[in-house]
C-alpha cells in the first residue's frame, strides 16, 4: 500500500505503509501461546485481550477511546473471532514503568485472567540492570499463568528515536515473545522527510491518532501472520515450559501494599487518604504535612520500595531507609506543570528474605520552590518473598 505525505517543502514523498509494516517485525518469536488463544477464540470461548504499559497505553492524546491503540487491537481479535466473547483490559497508567508495573501486576492484570497482553514500556523505563530485572518480572508473571498466555512487546519511542529497545529485546527474546518497534517501523521515514513527526505524534512521546493506529497496526500483523500460520487440523505445537530467569530475578514475586492491606506499626503524625485520581490504581495512602512525623513498618521482601506523589505545589521532602541502611530522600515537587504523577523509589535491595522494618520521616527540609511540606504514600511494594496472598 503506498501512502503519500506533503512534506513542509511542498513536495510530495511516497510513504510505503507496506514496508513500514514489514519493518516493525523485530520477532514472531515462538506462535504456540498465541494459537492456542486463537483455538480458543475459535472455538466460541470466551478471552480476555489486554495492554500494560504507561500513558502511551493508557491512551493520552488519541481523540477517542476507540483510536487507542489497545483499542484496536482488541476490535481485531473481535473482527476476526466473531464467535468469541472479546474482553478488552486497558492496565496503562501514566508515568508508570516496568519497576511499578511489576509490582501492581496482580491487582490490575492478572486477577482479570489475560488471554493476550501487549506490554509497552520501552520509552518509561530506563537503561539500567533493575529496569532489565523488573521487565523480567512482569513477563514472568504473565507467562507462569496458568492459562498460559501470550504475550507480545511493544517497543514506542520518543521524538529523538530514543528508546530503551535494546535493553528489552534480549529479555523477549529469551521467552521467544513476539516483538513489535514502532521506532525500527517509523524513525527512518521521519529522518527522510517522508513523515514528520507531528504526522504521527501529538507532543514529545505521545502518538496521535494516527501514531495508535500505526502501533495497532504493527501488534495485528503479529498476530494476522500467527492466524494464517495456524496449524492445519487446528492443533497447536506444545507450549514450551519457562527458561530459566536471565536478571537475578527479584521481581516475580512482588507486593503492592496500600493503607486497606498493610497497617504500620509506628505512626507518629501521618493519616490515611484516598485521592480521586489515583485511589482507583493504587487504594488509601498515608500522607502528612507536619515535619517530623514518623511512620514505621515492617514487611518481608528482598527489595522494599515507596510509591509516593510528586507535583509542582507545596510538597516537602521526606526520607526512607530500611533496618540500618542508609536513608533516601524523596522530593515531593517538582518543576513541571503538566500534573502530579507517582514515582517509584527503590529503598533497599539485596535483602535477606525475613521480615525487616522500614521507617519515613517527613523532614524539615523543602524544596526551596516549594511553599509547604505536605507528602502522600500511595503504597509500600516489595519483591522477592510474598507479603500476602
Amino acid at each position: 500500500m503506498w501512502l503519500f505525505a506533503l512534506t513542509l517543502a511542498g513536495v510530495i514523498l511516497a510513504v510505503d505503509d507496506d514496508a513500514i509494516i514489514e519493518r516493525s517485525l523485530v520477532s514472531m518469536g515462538d506462535t504456540a501461546r498465541l494459537h492456542a488463544v486463537m483455538q480458543k477464540a475459535k472455538k466460541g470461548k470466551p478471552v480476555t485481550v489486554a495492554v500494560l504499559g504507561g500513558s502511551i497505553t493508557q491512551g493520552a492524546m488519541a481523540s477517542k477511546e476507540e483510536y487507542r491503540y489497545g483499542n484496536r487491537v482488541a476490535q481485531w481479535w473481535r473482527d476476526t473471532f466473531p464467535k468469541s466473547d472479546i474482553t478488552f483490559v486497558n492496565a496503562g497508567i501514566g508515568a508508570t514503568g516496568s519497576d511499578i508495573g511489576a509490582h501492581r501486576l496482580k491487582e490490575h492484570l492478572l486477577s482479570k485472567k489475560p488471554d493476550f497482553v501487549v506490554v509497552e514500556y520501552g520509552v518509561n523505563d530506563l537503561i539500567n540492570p533493575k529496569f532489565a530485572e523488573t521487565l523480567e518480572g512482569v513477563l514472568r508473571q504473565i507467562l507462569k499463568q496458568k492459562n498460559h498466555p501470550a504475550v507480545a512487546l511493544l517497543f514506542m519511542m520518543d521524538q529523538a528515536g530514543n528508546n530503551v529497545q535494546e535493553m528489552q529485546q534480549p529479555i523477549g527474546a529469551h521467552y521467544s515473545l513476539p516483538m513489535v518497534s514502532f521506532r525500527d517501523a517509523l524513525w527512518p521515514e521521519i529522518q527522510a522527510g517522508r513523515i514528520a513527526w507531528n504526522d504521527i505524534e501529538a507532543d514529545a512521546v505521545h502518538p496521535n491518532d494516527r501514531g495508535h493506529e500505526y502501533a495497532a497496526k504493527f501488534i495485528i500483523h503479529v498476530l494476522q501472520e500467527a492466524a494464517d500460520t495456524f496449524p492445519d487440523g487446528g492443533k497447536h505445537k506444545k507450549i514450551a515450559a519457562l527458561p530459566a530467569p536471565k536478571t537475578a530475578n527479584a521481581f516475580e514475586c512482588t507486593s503492592m501494599l496500600n493503607a486497606n492491606s498493610l497497617k504500620p506499626v509506628q505512626n507518629n503524625g501521618w493519616e490515611t487518604f484516598a485521592d480521586p485520581d489515583f485511589n482507583q490504581y493504587f487504594g488509601a495512602g498515608w500522607k502528612s504535612s507536619t515535619p517530623g512525623s514518623t511512620l514505621e513498618f515492617k514487611v518481608k521482601g528482598r527489595v522494599i520500595s515507596v510509591l509516593f506523589f510528586r507535583i509542582k505545589g507545596a510538597m516537602g521532602i521526606a526520607e526512607a531507609h530500611v533496618d540500618d541502611g542508609p536513608p533516601i530522600k524523596m522530593d515531593a515537587w517538582f518543576d513541571q506543570t503538566w500534573g502530579g504523577y507517582t514515582p517509584l523509589q527503590l529503598v533497599a535491595c539485596d535483602l535477606t528474605p525475613g521480615k525487616h522494618r522500614l521507617k519515613i520521616r517527613l523532614l524539615e527540609e523543602k524544596n526551596p520552590n516549594s511553599e509547604g511540606y505536605e507528602f502522600r504514600i500511595h503504597a509500600i511494594m516489595t519483591a522477592g518473598v510474598k507479603n500476602r496472598d
